[in-house]
Order: structure tokens, then C-alpha cells, then sequence
């Protein structure tokens, strides 16, 4: 078992993996001011970031997180948004802008080995018993 020292709270607590090291009542206060915040975003979508930070007592840096993973998203028409990690563009949700995923795919996909599946595909076709009808 490994202990670690709440990041909120400062309590000891039993750590139980990569997730982010904040004890289980810290988790749960976080998980309800999630909750809270994204409630807010969907009736305020025209506010900007700091007021969304001041009226819910959130840190930007955490708003900015739960964007990152995914979790809040905002509208096109909203003002709130965040830096393509890569180019630095606007986004609404996420890590990167969907120019730099493309780009990041296309790049994946050719470091990866061709498989030749339509090759053996026929010439297993090739091998094949032929019957004719008489």
C-alpha cells in the first residue's frame, strides 16, 4: 500500500494509482463543484472564464483542466475557450485543435507499418479449389 498526503486537504490517505492524488472527500468536493460549474457554463454560456472561476470559487487552472480532459465543453458561441497545446488556436474542449489532430493522425499513421491484409487476401483467393459445372 502506498500513502500520500491529500493535494487538498493535506490529510495522509491511501493512494491507489495514477489518478490525480487527492483523497476520496476531496475527490467527492471536486466532483460536486464540477457539477456546479458545468451547470453554470450551460445557463451563463456568454461569460468568460474568470467570472466563471470567481462565482463558483473554482480555480481557472481548474476549469482549464476539466476542458482539457474532456469533461467541459463550450459552445461555439461562447467567449470561453482554451490554447491548442500544439498551434495555440482556439478550442472549445480538449488538448489540440482539430487541424493539429488531423495532422497528429496522418503522422501516426505512417509511423506505423503497412499491413499487407489485401495481399494475402488474394492469394488466398489464388489458392482456392475452382469447381465447373458440367
Amino acid at each position: 500500500m502506498e500513502f500520500r498526503n491529500c493535494k487538498g486537504c493535506g490529510k495522509l490517505f491511501n493512494y491507489l494509482g495514477p489518478s490525480t492524488p487527492v483523497c476520496p472527500a476531496c475527490l467527492k468536493a471536486m466532483d460536486e463543484k464540477y457539477e456546479q460549474v458545468k451547470k453554470y457554463i450551460y445557463d451563463n454560456p456568454r461569460c468568460n472564464i474568470n467570472q466563471v472561476s470567481e462565482d463558483n470559487d473554482v480555480s481557472v487552472q481548474q476549469i482549464q483542466r476539466w476542458v482539457r480532459e474532456e469533461r467541459l465543453s463550450f459552445s461555439d458561441d461562447s467567449d470561453i475557450g482554451i490554447e491548442c497545446e500544439n498551434c495555440g488556436k482556439m478550442i472549445k474542449t480538449g488538448r489540440f485543435c482539430n487541424d493539429c489532430k488531423q495532422k497528429l493522425k496522418m503522422d501516426i499513421n505512417g509511423a506505423l507499418p503497412v499491413k499487407k491484409v489485401e495481399v494475402q487476401k488474394k492469394q488466398r483467393e489464388q489458392a482456392r479449389m475452382r469447381f465447373l459445372d458440367t
